[in-house]
């Protein structure tokens, strides 16, 4: 280094996590429809084609980036109360699913799944046959659960409003376009519970995922 010249920081080594942990921020951005390869080396600092060092194509970019999101959630240990440990998981599977809303629909798409999705659902498939679930009642329960989890998270994605503020203002604007005694009941539900202060339609969750536990209790006997 000649005087006079300010030192340049070392470019950070470009590894598969650097990569995958870019692609997530990219479509937590903006969508996955924003990702590219292009706009992926861009945010990392190489060529487009210095990427594929890392993930062979589009397709193992996705089971990376999911990979990650599994990795983000909750998971049973031996020993856990199985009710417990699954509203906790479920709880921590909604959390990540809002942080990364690009995902919903994507969570069980993949033929080749990473280590941290196969450890999440042996985490879970072992809970609960530890527990004494039958393998059929196992079974059951993921997929009621897993259903729940993921469809609760879809509505929210698609829902016209993201706070109690805006929900309010929304149901507000519907029923200002009713007529006197037109649809009663969808008028008393927004404007005796909907319209409330404080209410948050993220509260629901809570409600229908005991329900499906408390069946699941029942069921286990």
């Amino acid at each position: 280094m000649t005087r006079g010249t300010t030192p340049q920081p070392a470019r950070k080594t470009l590894t598969r996590r650097r990569v995958l942990c870019a692609a997530v921020e990219l479509a937590d951005a903006g969508g996955l429809e924003t990702l590219s390869m292009r706009k992926l080396g861009e945010a990392v600092g190489v060529e487009a084609m210095s990427l594929y060092n890392h993930v062979a194509n589009k397709e193992d970019l996705l089971d990376g980036m999911i990979d990650l999101v599994f990795g983000e959630v909750e998971l049973p240990v031996p020993g856990d109360d199985w009710r417990q440990a699954m509203r906790q998981r479920a709880i921590s599977m909604r959390l990540a699913l809002s942080r990364h809303r690009w995902a919903i629909g994507l969570m069980e798409s993949r033929s080749t799944p990473g280590p941290a999705t196969l450890r999440h659902h042996d985490a879970v498939l072992g809970c609960l046959r530890q527990s004494g679930f039958s393998l059929t009642l196992t079974a059951h329960a993921v997929s009621a659960l897993d259903s729940y989890i993921y469809g609760f998270a879809l509505q929210e994605k698609t829902l016209p409003f993201d706070s109690p503020e805006e929900t309010a203002e929304v149901a507000a604007s519907i029923v200002s376009v009713f007529g006197d005694g037109e649809y009663p009941y969808l008028a008393e539900i927004a404007t005796a519970h909907v319209m409330r202060p404080g209410y948050a339609y993220g509260d629901e969750f809570a409600f229908g995922l005991d329900l499906i536990l408390d069946g699941l209790q029942r069921a286990a006997g």
